[in-house]
């Protein structure tokens, strides 16, 4: 068998385990499985104690929820998922909060947009997607940054195909309207 079999199979019996109460064999899942839930989560805030209880909450619900897992996919497919959904759920509360970052805040534009460096960038990306509605803003990333297919959005959304194709049409819209009403439309 490949190497992957192997990692499914070391997984399968650690959950085992952890499921028989060896919190040992949790501890190896979440060290095996941490820095990969961090990049998803990654894309969901920008600030590092934010990221660490965000990659926390979903290893807690991963083992409140394991139990559920039936093991038909590997087990980092099901972090993806509930990971996708607490990003989600974080962005909805945020909303409510009214603490988004807001496009004005975020002075990379000072300087030439052409020699704008990965991290400024990355930072006035954030600044236009944090002005979208939390699902217009998950459709988006998860299709362009995650570069997750249609299929494997539904997935993780619990949406439907045609629902995902929607937001994501409408999503694009209203960020192209943002960035027109900023100005920055032609330095995109």
């Amino acid at each position: 068998m490949g190497q992957a079999a192997e990692v499914e199979d070391h997984d399968r019996r650690d959950i085992q385990a952890s499921l028989n109460g060896d919190q040992d064999a949790y501890g190896r899942l979440v060290d095996r499985y941490q820095q990969a839930v961090a990049n998803l989560m990654w894309r969901f805030t920008r600030k590092h104690d934010e990221l660490e209880e965000l990659v926390q909450d979903v290893f807690v619900q991963a083992y409140f929820s394991l139990k559920s897992y039936r093991g038909e996919a590997p087990w980092l497919h099901w972090l993806r998922r509930i990971g996708t959904r607490i990003g989600y759920r974080f962005w909805k509360a945020r909303e409510r909060r009214k603490s988004l970052v807001q496009l004005d805040d975020v002075s990379v534009y000072t300087t030439d947009p052409d020699n704008l460096d990965a991290e400024e960038a990355a930072e006035a990306l954030d600044g236009l997607l944090a002005r979208l509605k939390p699902a217009d803003r998950l459709v988006l990333t998860l299709q362009y940054l995650e570069q997750c297919s249609v299929k494997e959005i539904a997935h993780r959304t619990g949406w439907t195909i045609a629902m995902v194709k929607m937001r994501a049409y409408r999503a694009r819209n209203r960020l192209r309207h943002i960035a027109r009403q900023s100005g920055l439309l032609e330095e995109i």
